[in-house]
């Protein structure tokens, strides 16, 4: 569950790093304004990314801050694609909230799941490696579908199945129990 919560969330963070800038562009924004609204969102990022590791570490589980993030920057990227142009800028800081957030607390889940730093490196490997690969398909997919229907709109489709499975693998991985793993440490065979 910690390695799809982090394909998943990856994926949706990969789409937007590579896709939101094209979705402004589309919403009627100029290149200026949309790369602005890029930047102030992945500020927003740097701000949860900071912050949710140190928050989460202080909770019993997980759960509740995984979907809550998930939630908001699902939501937030809906409003991105289909709110009033007006509102954007909202959206934009909304979702860097969410994204951000996400970011760091796959990776602090790596930690918090592992009984000890043999296993969190092992889990670490699997997570990111195994992560990081699948995640990858995230963009293209979305490239597909806007060549497809010929907008991003249809895209939403993709980035609420994507907000689903990091909400059902968030509540998964952000039981307060350690992962099953049997190592063999070095000298023991």
């Amino acid at each position: 569950q910690v390695t799809l919560f982090m394909v998943l969330q990856s994926a949706l963070a990969y789409c937007i790093f590579g896709w939101l800038a094209p979705i402004l562009r589309e919403r009627g924004f100029d290149a200026a304004a949309a790369g602005a609204l890029v930047s102030v969102s992945v500020m927003a990022q740097v701000i949860t990314c900071l912050a949710v590791p140190s928050f989460a570490m202080r909770l019993k589980d997980q759960r509740g801050i995984n979907v809550a993030l998930v939630a908001t920057a699902v939501i937030a990227l809906l409003g991105i694609l289909f709110a009033p142009t007006s509102t954007v800028l909202f959206w934009a800081i909304l979702q860097g909230i969410g994204q951000g957030g996400l970011i760091a607390a796959a990776m602090s889940l790596i930690v918090l799941r592992s009984p000890d730093s043999h296993v969190a490196a092992h889990l670490s490997g699997m997570a990111q490696g195994v992560g990081y690969v699948l995640a990858a398909f995230g963009p293209l997919l979305v490239g597909l579908i806007r060549d497809w229907t010929g907008s991003f709109s249809g895209t939403a489709f993709l980035f609420v199945a994507l907000g689903l499975g990091v909400a059902i693998m968030g509540l998964g991985a952000g039981r307060a129990l350690h992962v099953g793993a049997r190592t063999v440490r070095e000298g023991e065979q």
